[in-house]
C-alpha cells in the first residue's frame, strides 16, 4: 500500500504530466524552461521523485499554476480549523 507522501507525489506527478501535455509542451522544453532535467522531470511526473519546493515553484510558475495549501476537513465533517466565533 502507498503511504500518504507517495500518494501525494504521484498526484503531483500527474498533474504536472497532465498540463504540460494539454499545453503541447515536450518534456525537454519544459525542463530547460525550469532549469532541470529532462531526467529529474520524468521521475518528477511518474511519482518517482521528491522536489524541492524551489523545484516545483518553477514548474507550475511554466505551467501557468499555483501551489496552494488547503486544510482537510475532518471524517465527521467538521472543520479542522475552528470557525471565527468559536475562538
Amino acid at each position: 500500500m502507498k503511504t500518504d507522501l507517495q500518494n501525494l507525489a504521484c498526484a503531483v506527478g500527474a498533474r504536472l504530466r497532465e498540463r504540460r501535455r494539454s499545453l503541447g509542451i515536450l518534456q525537454e522544453d519544459l525542463a530547460g524552461l525550469a532549469g532541470i532535467s529532462v531526467h529529474t522531470l520524468s521521475n518528477l511526473e511518474s511519482g518517482k521523485g521528491n522536489p524541492s519546493l524551489d523545484v516545483l515553484e518553477r514548474l507550475f510558475d511554466c505551467l501557468g499554476l499555483q501551489l496552494a495549501i488547503v486544510p482537510r476537513a475532518l471524517e465527521s465533517g467538521v472543520s479542522a480549523f475552528p470557525s471565527p466565533e468559536r475562538r
